[in-house]
């Protein structure tokens, strides 16, 4: 038996996140295989706030915001595996682990976002992930990351 892969568009991600400007951090989700695993694209601009200040002539998008995009990521991916569209699914952080950063990402990049589910089923609160962020196949970050779902009542 096979299924097919799921994607969520910006639509349908601003549906299952409550994630806006200027902390939307992914803009399509693709190849979502149930809960578990994704990918998420992240078109880089120079428009993004970040960059002003991170670094004045020399722009590299924080790390912080690299591993954000990895969580929203997972968000999406659960969200759309449990059908959570328009029930205001809350997501936190519970921990960060085996994090690296390898290079920079810069404007003009395109980050791809490729999530693993090692922890999680339909209606567990506590989920596990390992991530990895890539441009043009080369390796930008990975990290594996522990979150809650505060899932509706």
């Amino acid at each position: 038996m096979t299924s097919e892969l799921k994607t969520a568009d910006i639509d349908l991600i601003q549906r299952i996140i409550p994630h806006r400007y200027p902390f939307l951090l992914v803009d399509k989700v693709v190849d979502i295989n149930g809960a578990a695993s994704a990918t998420g694209i992240k078109n880089v601009t120079f428009n993004e706030p970040h960059f002003q200040g991170h670094f004045p002539g020399a722009p590299i998008m924080p790390g912080v915001t690299i591993i954000e995009a990895m969580a929203q990521t997972a968000a999406v991916m659960v969200g759309v595996d449990m059908d959570m569209a328009d029930k205001d699914l809350l997501v936190y952080f519970m921990a960060i682990d085996k994090c690296k950063f390898r290079r920079k990402v810069v404007p003009g990049d395109v980050l791809k976002l490729d999530i693993t589910t090692t922890r999680g089923k339909a209606g567990a609160k506590v989920w596990k992930f390992a991530g990895s962020a890539t441009v043009d196949g080369e390796m930008a970050a990975e990290a594996e990351f522990t979150a809650m779902m505060d899932l509706p009542s």
